[in-house]
Formats: structure tokens, C-alpha cells, sequence
């Protein structure tokens, strides 16, 4: 297994090069899904296999998506990231060149062994789309930020011990180009 970085609406890869192609939370990030789309289906071999991990909308990390926008509204034009965790949507997406699409929701755990405050600080800290939204806001807007979030991680903390703990769901895609 060899892992490639590359632009998802530009990959620089020759057509029809792999066997598989795997997005894990990164595809849903590139601002025109249809050039995603494009690029996915353009360098996966027919009968292969795209299989991406999407944020659904209704799980945690779609409602911090949603509680950050309120304070650092993306560009204009610009989709949510969560709507690839949307069954309807990504079929719209893959609605030409695809033999079969089946998508599943799953859960993923969130288990820190110290409380939401500490969470919220390491996602500050190292989590990208947080880490952007923290740069694009002023001190008064950060401090705002940081209590949304603390009360987004203690309302969804399942943990009882002092650290925490948080499911939150999202839509596995599988596509198998025509």
C-alpha cells in the first residue's frame, strides 16, 4: 500500500491509475464538490472502489461545524463540508459514471483522558478546520469560539470519570466507478 497527498478537485494522477481511492474527513473539505467528483471518479479504475468517511450533519463534529459558521461564516459560495455526510446529496454528486453507491452511518468514539476544556484547547491547537476558524476571528470572537465549543463537548461528554467522551456519527460511502 503506497498513500498519495494530493489537491482533491486536482489530483495529479493519471486516469484510471488506481484500484482504490480513500477519503477519511478530507475530500469533504475541498470548496466544489463537483470537481471532487470528477477527480475521484477520473483516477479509480472502472470496478474499483472510492471510499470516503463524510461528517453527517446531525452528528457532533456537524454541530460544531454549524455552532463555528455562526461566528466564521465560510465564503460566499461555498458548501458545508457536512453536506458529503448527506445519503441524498452524495448521490447527486455520484449521480453519472457509477455502477453502484451504497452508504452506511457509523460512529465514532471521541475518548480523552482529560475534560471537554482540554479537548477544545487540542483542537485548537491541531485540528485544521478549528485551527482556521480560531486564526480568522478576533480576541473577543475566540473567547466566544472556545465557550460554544467547551459547551458543545460538556452537553455531549458521555464520561464520568473526568475525561470525556463523545460519539459522533458519520456517512460511509462506497462508489464503484461504471
Amino acid at each position: 500500500m503506497k498513500f498519495e497527498e494530493g489537491d482533491a478537485e486536482e489530483l495529479p494522477f493519471k486516469d484510471r491509475e488506481f484500484d482504490v481511492v480513500i477519503s477519511m474527513f478530507g475530500a469533504m473539505f475541498a470548496p466544489r464538490p463537483e470537481l471532487v467528483v470528477k477527480e475521484l471518479l477520473r483516477v479509480c479504475k472502472p470496478a474499483g472502489l472510492i471510499a470516503m468517511a463524510n461528517w453527517t450533519p446531525e452528528g457532533f463534529v456537524g454541530k460544531t461545524f454549524r455552532a463555528t459558521a455562526k461566528l466564521a461564516p465560510p465564503p460566499p459560495g461555498v458548501l458545508p463540508p457536512v453536506l458529503w455526510g448527506d445519503e441524498k446529496v452524495v448521490r447527486e454528486r455520484f449521480s453519472t459514471g457509477v455502477a453502484k453507491l451504497t452508504a452506511e452511518r457509523h460512529n465514532v468514539n471521541f475518548k480523552y483522558p482529560f475534560p471537554p476544556e482540554k479537548v477544545v484547547a487540542l483542537f485548537r491547537e491541531y485540528f485544521g478546520p478549528t485551527k482556521t476558524t480560531y486564526s480568522r476571528l478576533d480576541a473577543s470572537g475566540q473567547a466566544q469560539l472556545t465557550s460554544t465549543l467547551e459547551s458543545l463537548w460538556k452537553e455531549h461528554n458521555q464520561s464520568s470519570e473526568g475525561g470525556t467522551s463523545i460519539d459522533s456519527e458519520y456517512l460511509e460511502v462506497r462508489v464503484v466507478p461504471a
